[in-house]
């Protein structure tokens, strides 16, 4: 994907745009190795994670919105804008994404539930519950080495309003977005990129 991603890039003969779309290479492998550090820590604070999701997730979304807008020809201020409208739509589908991995079922995510967890990727559900219960932090940092760990950890965090507060986050990161587009006028392609936004969130309802 790379290699050929290497080539269409080549390919686009706009050097900010390349750049830009280059960037977002270095931003997933920044990503990976600040999750691989940061595995079973609970001391991990809400920046940190945003920061992480931002490099797996938000990068590449703010850098083709972006990149979009260069090639419309429009002024910085709104490729700036799209930029951050982006950067806000892939944190929020990504606080979307963390929250699914603990409500739905395994046959609707594809994998088991708590995956994330399990693995020791502390997402926004969990540093939110980690706030309020203690016990989820023992839990965690034993790495789930007793029968039934796992299953108490998601439960702790679904008890303790982990999900609900990661909900109101994905929420403010959407609104944000929204704001994002005002600096274009009202039309049809713009209500496509607002539709976008509720439609991550839609998920989660």
């Amino acid at each position: 994907m790379f290699a050929q991603s290497s080539w269409y890039l080549a390919n686009l003969e706009n050097l900010e745009v390349i750049k830009l779309i280059s960037q977002v290479i270095k931003d997933f492998a920044s990503g990976e190795i600040k999750q691989a550090s940061s595995l079973f820590d609970c001391d991990t604070e809400l920046e940190e994670y945003l920061i992480k999701s931002y490099y797996k997730t938000a990068s590449l979304i703010a850098a083709s919105t972006k990149g979009a807008a260069i090639f419309s020809g429009v002024d910085s201020n709104i490729t700036g804008q799209m930029y951050e409208y982006g950067r806000n739509l892939g944190l929020s589908f990504q606080v979307v994404d963390d929250i699914l991995d603990f409500t739905q079922s395994a046959e609707q995510l594809g994998k088991p539930a708590g995956s994330d967890l399990v693995k020791g990727n502390l997402t926004a559900p969990v540093i939110f519950a980690l706030e309020k219960e203690p016990k989820l932090r023992e839990i965690i940092e034993s790495e789930f080495c007793e029968t039934g760990s796992l299953d108490e950890a998601i439960r702790l965090v679904k008890s303790c309003g982990g999900i609900e507060r990661a909900q109101q986050l994905a929420k403010e990161k959407a609104d944000l977005a929204i704001q994002n587009l005002r600096c274009l006028p009202q039309s049809a392609f713009r209500l496509a990129l607002e539709d976008m936004v509720m439609y991550n969130l839609e998920r989660i309802d």
